[in-house]
C-alpha cells in the first residue's frame, strides 16, 4: 500500500473503528509502559475538556430547539412522562440484575477484609431540597457552573415561553436553531480528535490500574461487567423489539461511537454531544425528541449505577458474612432506584450514592474503601450502560411519537458525516 493511500484509508474508516483502535492501543501502551504511560494523559485531558466545552451550550440550545419544534406543551408533557416512566422501569430492572448476578456468582465469598478506618459519607438531600434546587436563582450562574438540572429547567421555561408568544418569538427560535447547528458542527470537529483522546485516557488508566490491583477484585469486576452486558442485550434490546418493534441490532450498531467514548471517559454528561449525534444521524431520532430526552437522561438515568449498587451491596454483604433478608433486598431495589436517579453524571459520584444504599440495610460503610480502589474500572462499565439506556429510551420515545426516521434507523450503515 502506498503512503498516499494511507490517509484515505484512515478517512474511510468509521469513527467507532478509529476510537476502538485508539482504545486498544492505549491499553497496550499502559500495559507495556506502566505508570509512565501517564505521559499520554494530556491527550485525554484535552479531549475531555473539549467535550466539557460542548456540554452546556449544546444542552441549552438543543433543549430550546427541541421544545419549540414540538409547538405543543401537551406533547412535551407526554414525552416527558414516557421518558421518566421508561427510566424508572429500566433502573429497577438494572439493580435487580446486579443483585441476581452477585447472588449467582458470589463474588464476595471467601474474602476477608478488616476495616480499620471509617469512611465519611454525605447525607442525601431531602425531596423538598431537591425540588427547590431544580430552579436556578441565577441562570447565568447555573450555566457557568454546568448545573445540568437547573439548565434543563431554565431551557424548558425559555422554550415554552417562545411557543406561547407565537410569531414574536420566531426570530429568537431561529437564533437558537442556528446556534444548535453550530454546536453540532463543533461536535464533529471534537470527535475527529476522539481516537487520540481515547488513546491517552486508556493509556493512563491501564498504566495505573495494573494486574496487581485488579486481580484480587477481578471477580466483582467481572460480575459487574457481565450484569451490564446482560442489561444492554436483554433489557434494552428486548424493550426495543417488543415495545418499539425495532431491530435491536441496528440500535446497537448505531450507538457504538457513544459507547466507546462513554467507556473511556466514564462520564455520561461528557458523552452527551456524541449521544445526540448518534441519535440523530445513526438512529434517525428527530431533533426535537433527542434534544429533549437525551439531556434529561444524562441527568436522571443511571441504570449502570443501579447495576453497580446491586452488585457491590451484595458483594459487601458476602465478604462481611452479613445475611440479608427479603426486606433488605427490596430496600436495596427501592433505595438503589431512587439514589441512582439522583446521581450526577460525572465520574466517581456513584460511591457517594452507594453509601446511602449500604446505610439503609446496615452494611458497613467502611467497605466502600475496598471498592474505591477499582471504582474507575467499574465506572467505565456503568457509564456505558447509562449512555446505552439514554439512547434506547430516546429511540423508543421517538418511535412512539412518530418522530423516528425508519429509513435512517434501518440503513445498512450508520450515516456518515458529509
Amino acid at each position: 500500500m502506498s503512503d498516499s493511500s494511507r490517509p484515505n484509508l484512515w478517512r474511510r474508516l468509521p469513527l467507532w473503528q478509529k476510537i476502538l483502535g485508539g482504545l486498544a492501543l492505549g491499553v497496550l501502551a499502559g500495559a507495556l509502559m506502566g505508570e509512565s504511560a501517564s505521559m499520554f494523559k494530556p491527550l485525554g485531558d484535552i479531549f475531555i475538556n473539549a467535550i466539557k466545552m460542548l456540554i452546556v451550550p449544546l444542552v441549552f440550545s438543543t433543549l430550546v430547539v427541541g421544545i419549540t419544534s414540538m409547538r405543543d406543551p401537551q406533547k412535551m408533557g407526554r414525552i416527558g412522562g414516557k421518558t421518566i416512566a421508561l427510566y424508572l422501569l429500566t433502573t429497577a430492572f438494572a439493580i435487580a440484575i446486579g443483585m441476581l448476578a452477585s447472588s449467582i456468582f458470589q463474588p464476595g465469598a471467601g474474602f476477608e477484609f478488616n476495616f480499620d478506618k471509617a469512611m465519611e459519607t454525605k447525607d442525601a438531600p431531602s425531596l423538598v431540597q431537591i425540588l427547590v434546587d431544580l430552579v436556578p436563582s441565577n441562570p447565568i450562574d447555573a450555566l457557568a457552573n454546568g448545573n445540568i438540572m437547573q439548565i434543563i429547567v431554565f431551557a424548558i421555561g425559555i422554550g415554552i415561553s417562545l411557543i406561547m408568544i407565537g410569531d414574536k418569538g420566531e426570530p429568537v427560535v431561529r437564533v437558537f436553531d442556528s446556534f444548535a447547528e453550530v454546536m453540532y458542527k463543533l461536535t464533529e470537529f471534537v470527535m475527529a480528535f476522539a481516537p487520540f483522546g481515547v488513546f491517552g485516557l486508556m493509556a493512563h488508566v491501564s498504566g495505573n490500574y495494573g494486574l496487581d490491583v485488579l486481580l484480587p477484585l477481578a471477580k466483582v469486576i467481572g460480575v459487574a461487567y457481565l450484569a451490564s452486558i446482560v442489561h444492554v442485550l436483554v433489557v434494552y434490546s428486548g424493550l426495543l423489539a417488543t415495545l418499539g418493534k425495532l431491530n435491536p441490532v441496528r440500535y446497537l450498531r448505531g450507538i457504538v461511537d457513544a459507547l466507546v467514548v462513554a467507556f473511556s471517559s466514564a462520564s455520561s454528561s461528557g458523552t452527551l454531544p456524541i449521544s445526540i449525534r448518534c441519535a440523530q444521524k445513526n438512529l434517525g431520532v428527530s431533533e426535537g425528541v433527542s434534544g429533549f430526552v437525551l439531556p434529561v437522561g444524562a441527568t436522571i438515568n443511571m441504570d449502570g449505577t443501579a447495576i453497580y449498587q446491586g452488585v457491590v451491596a451484595l458483594y459487601i454483604a458476602q465478604m462481611t458474612g452479613i445475611e440479608l433478608s427479603m426486606m433488605d433486598y427490596g430496600m436495596i431495589v427501592l433505595t438503589g432506584t431512587l439514589a441512582s436517579i439522583g446521581t450526577a453524571g460525572v465520574p466517581g459520584a456513584g460511591l457517594i450514592m452507594l453509601s446511602i444504599v449500604l446505610s439503609q440495610v446496615g452494611l458497613p460503610l467502611e467497605a466502600i474503601a475496598v471498592i474505591a480502589g477499582i471504582d474507575r474500572i467499574l465506572d467505565m462499565a456503568r457509564t456505558t450502560v447509562n449512555v446505552a439506556g439514554d439512547l434506547m429510551v430516546t429511540t423508543l420515545v421517538g418511535k412512539s411519537e412518530n418522530e423516528l426516521d425508519l429509513e435512517v434507523y434501518n440503513a445498512t450503515q450508520p450515516k456518515k458525516d458529509a
